[in-house]
């Protein structure tokens, strides 16, 4: 039994190393096409031909968002692109987020028959502006659906443009996003359902006029954790996995979404914990089961920075979501798993997700309390215990190394080395002091999920931008 259990976790992890060096290597290759295939020029013909720009309408909830919301709109409204428009859904704040823009963007109620294409909970009111200078704007009034995935429904339900936008108000986008999110739309033969962008942390950054204007890693320690899981996430995981059409989800942070295919269906599930993934998942079977050939794109290019949770119960509260949501998104879509009828959907995104996302967890703490177990009853041969820990630690070491040096190679977003270096130290030690507090919080979710405890989406206390 202790071999068994023993070449079990060795398969598993030597499994999971194979798989992230497949990742790496897709990831390195699709990076470079992607560089030089679309270019500074491309991005130009937009703006020089507005005509040619399809329209893109950018869709961000906000629940109690007062310290940020500012700041988030003007960023939004400043974005250079021909054609686009900013819809903000107040999703029933009760602190003053929904008074701040309607006094500083110049609001009033307007008449709109507004039509309700896919189901959220009652909109009181739509806005706009009175000032020229924010012609761009719409402001969604609606009672809160205790979702995000709710608030977006409603949002998408005005959204005039083919396109829209995913994304959070406490995200700040770079000035180009749009013209560098939607030339893959261009570009392919096949449609294009879904484009999705690298994320990164806003804490530490510097903001001026809406755009931030100094670029720093997190100055708090598990918000620079998430810098460098983020980097992974996105520059190797979901960059790799673009390669050969198999991303498991555009992120609910940041994401570009054919509307015609979200309506079709069924948009986002308002009681969904993890509406991104379960969007994707369901935009693919639409086109599967409507047999019409499509492609999921990662752009390797950090067009979103996001307030990361800066204290340990903010953290715990976004992965037990996080973990509520995979359960609850394995169980909804258990009928894709190995079914023909699904092509990668069923035979390579959910066995990734079960046995590589939702299982990791699991596995771990199970070896934990095995190894207990061993080292109680004196099993432990500790010239392979050490051989094994070594093993598993230099792998995660190494693909967070590869992941910060795939950054540079698209351009080198921070002003010097040391500050690089910051994020491999801290990944050196994400092991033993970040990983393990991830791994409770998820199992939590697993629990919460399970049991049928209520639980709300909740919220995360913003601490705002820096100003310059």
């Amino acid at each position: 039994m202790n071999y068994f259990y023993s070449y079990l976790i060795y398969f598993y992890a030597t499994i999971l190393a194979l798989i992230y060096l497949c990742l790496m290597v897709m990831s390195y290759y699709n990076t470079i096409r992607y560089k030089y295939r679309y270019t500074k020029r491309e991005e130009e013909y937009l703006n020089e031909f507005p005509d040619a720009a399809p329209g893109i309408s950018i869709v961000a909830p906000a629940f109690n968002e007062e310290v940020i919301i500012y700041d988030s709109v003007s960023s939004l409204l400043n974005l250079d692109y021909p054609n686009f428009e900013v819809i903000i859904v107040n999703d029933g704040s009760k602190d003053s987020t929904l008074g701040i823009l309607i006094r500083e963007f110049e609001l009033e109620e307007v008449p709109y028959y507004y039509i309700y294409k896919i189901a959220c909970k009652p909109v009181k009111r739509v806005l706009r502006s009175r000032n020229p200078l924010y012609n761009k704007l719409i402001v969604v009034d609606k009672f809160n659906g205790g979702t995000k995935a709710d608030a977006m429904n409603a949002g998408i339900n005005v959204a005039q443009f083919d396109y829209f936008v995913n994304t959070d108000v406490d995200c700040i986008l770079a000035k180009d996003t749009l013209s560098k999110i939607i030339l893959p739309v261009l570009d392919s033969d096949k449609q294009v359902i879904a484009v999705g962008a690298t994320m990164r942390m806003s804490n530490g950054c510097v903001l001026e006029n809406g755009r931030i204007s100094e670029f720093n890693p997190p100055n708090r320690i598990i918000p620079l954790f998430q810098e460098t899981e983020y980097l992974r996430s996105y520059l190797v995981s979901k960059m790799g996995m673009s390669m050969i059409n198999v991303v498991t989800n555009v992120s609910g942070g940041f994401g570009l979404f054919n509307k015609e295919i979200v309506l079709s269906a069924g948009g986002f599930d308002s009681e969904s914990h993890a509406e991104d993934m379960d969007m994707t998942l369901r935009m693919i079977a639409y086109m599967r089961e409507n047999k019409k050939p499509y492609r999921i794109v990662q752009c390797p290019y950090s067009l979103c920075w996001t307030e990361g949770p800066s204290t340990i119960k903010f953290l715990k509260s976004q992965r037990t979501r996080w973990g509520r949501g995979m359960i609850q998104c394995i169980l909804d879509h258990k009928k894709f798993f190995l079914n023909k009828n699904y092509g990668r959907l069923g035979f390579v995104i959910m066995p990734y997700i079960i046995f590589f996302e939702f299982l990791a967890p699991i596995i771990e703490v199970l070896g934990l309390l095995y190894l207990l177990f061993l080292l109680i009853t004196s099993q432990v041969n500790f010239d392979t215990f050490w051989m094994m820990v070594a093993y598993a630690y230099l792998i995660g070491l190494s693909v967070s190394i590869i992941t910060v040096s795939y950054d540079l190679v698209l351009g080198k977003l921070y002003k010097n080395f040391w500050q690089y270096l910051k994020l491999v130290l801290f990944a050196a030690i994400e092991a033993v002091v970040y990983h393990p507090l991830v791994v409770i919080f998820t199992l939590q979710g697993y629990f919460q999920y399970l049991t049928r405890k209520t639980i709300k989406w909740g919220s995360m206390r913003r601490e705002g931008f820096f100003p310059s």
